[in-house]
């Protein structure tokens, strides 16, 4: 008896692994606003969802849906990689008139295995919202 439980709980561990499903990665970009005045970064997460991208609705709030501050892009930087995410890539584009001011593009990613860990521990002011009405 002991022999066949153990063949049993080998052969149950070995096919476990054929139930898992293969990582893949998945990308979002986090755009940076500074402060003319301030020393804060406005932070703005694109994580790729269908509709429209609105910069002021997709601002990264607590679960008080109070917006999030940062000192700069890396401290951003710093809380996704808390949530798993990688950066890749970097760059700024110019906007503005006369007080022209950088904003600045991160690109980042992370490996899941289902779509819904894609925004794991990430609430946007438009999230919070739709949650709160």
């Amino acid at each position: 008896m002991k022999k066949l439980l153990l063949t049993l709980a080998i052969i149950l561990a070995s096919t476990a692994g054929a139930f898992a499903q293969t990582p893949y990665k998945v990308f979002c970009e986090l755009v940076g606003e500074g402060n003319l005045f301030g020393t804060k970064v406005k932070i703005s997460i694109d994580l790729g969802k269908k509709g429209s991208w609105k910069t002021y609705e997709s601002k990264l709030v607590d679960e008080n849906g109070k917006e999030i501050e940062f000192n700069s892009m890396v401290d951003a930087m710093d809380y996704m990689g808390k949530l798993g995410w990688n950066f890749n890539q970097a760059y700024a584009i110019t906007e503005g008139g006369i007080s022209k001011q950088n904003v600045y593009h991160w690109l980042l990613s992370k490996s899941v295995t289902s779509d819904e860990q894609v925004g794991e521990g990430i609430i946007t002011k438009e999230q919070y919202k739709e949650t709160h009405k």
